[in-house]
């Protein structure tokens, strides 16, 4: 009985470890788009809780650097996000997933949402423009 618990314990403690740490992401799914593709929609913004924590493109998120997070688009995408209220804009590098829910389109990081006055609405609409 005591084999069978510590074997039920040591494969419980190998599934957890591998639960807990995602493989990156390979772009398998995710959409290419061509230079000049635009879409419309809402964004919000992640920071202080994720940064440090691994992007499902595999790199550290840094909340201070220019990236985001998009449901589709492939890794290494880089887009032009312009806030409609502000007319500000800034370019970010496509790094995490960003599951589509509530109806956004794209998730900032803090820096890119600070430079373009997402900051303090916390969401707002955008206007995306691919560059690369």
């Amino acid at each position: 009985m005591r084999v069978a618990v510590a074997a039920t314990a040591a494969a419980l403690a190998v599934l957890l470890a591998c639960a807990s740490n995602p493989k990156p992401h390979t772009n398998r799914d995710r959409v290419v788009p061509p230079p000049g593709s635009s879409a419309e929609g809402v964004a919000s913004w992640y920071g202080p809780g994720y940064d440090g924590k691994r992007t499902a493109c595999g790199e550290r998120f840094d909340q201070d650097a220019l990236t985001a997070a998009h449901g589709s688009w492939a890794c290494g995408t880089k887009a032009r996000v312009t806030l409609l209220s502000t007319g500000k804009s800034v370019v970010v590098r496509i790094n995490d997933l960003f599951p589509n829910h509530k109806g956004r389109l794209i998730d900032l990081s803090h820096e890119a949402a600070k430079r373009i006055g997402l900051l303090g609405p916390g969401t707002g609409r955008v206007r995306l423009e691919v560059v690369e």
